[in-house]
């Protein structure tokens, strides 16, 4: 009845778990906190043992309801990479904002259950200290993969997972067994070598990181490896051979809008704060803010390889966010010659006033990326 239930509201999978099915998850979950790798996350620090027992957030919790919507898609997500006058945007956020999609279906089946059975319910999408993967997998929704990514065998590496908990006594649905084996594809898809071990991710060096929580100026190290990847990154996901098996998710909602497959960099930097709500209003981009979605547009005319984006580069130097404005002068560096840069460089200094700022242009070496090493599609 709750799988039926489930799928009628628009879900494509359903399982239950215990409540304390994730106490080894917790554990991890502590010990990642305590080595920094977390980075500027510090909400996961937030209730670690909220999140390795979710008993303590609600104490009447029986039973925990995890359900998953396919978001897979095709062709190959990967592909954008390639074309660098544009923008590459993660697909999970080129559709409306999954929270809100997934939201409503939560409390629509949450509804159905209170109406069926007397019982009290509580949903969550993101929004609270819950462990939505492992208690994923320990419903039997998959399992974890070397990626720290749930995998399925019918949906690869694209679910958006959501929870019920509920005072209700259901019966518990077992886990899958792990079938990633010897396969460590998405470990080695990592453009920043994330990964130190399998099912271990430092987020600091996580493009997905990097793009959408990193509140701060990109580290020097990671901005090429970034490429055109305005917002989150795919390849560990995109990489997983299970993805094969996954039929493409046909959920009209969240399926991809076509202004954001592949703006043109161009024109993402001219947009102003209302330029910017407008375009990516009900979508998750709208979350990073004007500012850094900027600084990641910025980044990526720098790896463009593209002269003829100057122009959008120097019209984000004039930005009043310093963040927007230094990686602005990295981009320039990277694709402007460099008795260019070094006069944009003389004419900026006298009136810039941010330290992170004038390092940039200190530390930029005008250095000319020939034009032929990438495809344009312009």
């Amino acid at each position: 009845m709750l799988l039926r239930e489930a799928r009628a509201v628009g879900f494509d999978c359903v399982g239950v778990a215990a409540p304390d099915s994730v106490a080894a998850s917790g554990q991890r979950l502590r010990q990642y906190v305590a080595s920094g790798a977390h980075g500027d996350m510090a909400w996961l620090a937030d209730r670690l043992e909220w999140r390795a027992d979710p008993r303590l957030l609600w104490p009447e919790l029986r039973s925990v309801i995890m359900v998953g919507i396919n978001y897979g898609g095709d062709p190959d997500p990967r592909a954008i990479t390639a074309r660098r006058s544009r923008g590459a945007i993660s697909v999970h956020a080129r559709g409306r904002d999954y929270h809100d999609v997934v939201k409503k279906r939560l409390k629509a089946l949450a509804g159905f259950l209170v109406r069926s059975t007397p019982c009290e319910v509580k949903v969550f999408v993101d929004t609270a200290p819950v462990m939505e993967k492992p208690l994923a997998a320990a419903a039997g929704l998959g399992w974890a993969g070397k990626h720290t990514n749930l995998v399925s065998c019918r949906f690869g590496s694209w679910l958006f997972l959501g929870a019920i908990f509920t005072t209700l006594e259901l019966p518990r649905d077992a886990p899958r067994r792990d079938h990633c084996g010897s396969c460590r594809a998405c470990l080695d898809a990592c453009p920043t070598a994330a990964f130190p071990a399998p099912r271990q991710l430092d987020a600091r060096r996580c493009i997905s990181y990097l793009t959408i929580e990193h509140k701060g100026p990109i580290p020097h190290q990671f901005r090429q490896a970034i490429g055109n990847r305005i917002y989150g990154c795919d390849a560990c996901l995109a990489a997983c051979p299970w993805n094969k098996f996954a039929h493409k998710g046909r959920e009209p909602a969240l399926l991809a809008r076509e202004a954001l497959l592949a703006p043109r960099l161009a024109e993402l930097a001219r947009l102003d704060d209302a330029g910017f709500r407008a375009l990516f209003a009900k979508s998750p981009v709208k979350r990073v803010g004007h500012a850094r979605f900027l600084r990641n547009v910025a980044i990526a005319i720098g790896n463009s390889g593209a002269a003829a984006l100057a122009s959008a580069a120097c019209h984000l130097i004039d930005n009043q966010n310093p963040l927007v404005r230094g990686a602005a002068v990295w981009a320039l560096a990277q694709i402007c010659p460099g008795e260019e840069f070094a006069g944009l460089r003389d004419r900026a200094l006298g009136g810039e006033c941010d330290e992170g700022v004038r390092e940039e242009w200190c530390q930029g070496t005008g250095v000319w990326l020939s034009r032929r090493d990438f495809r344009h599609d312009d």
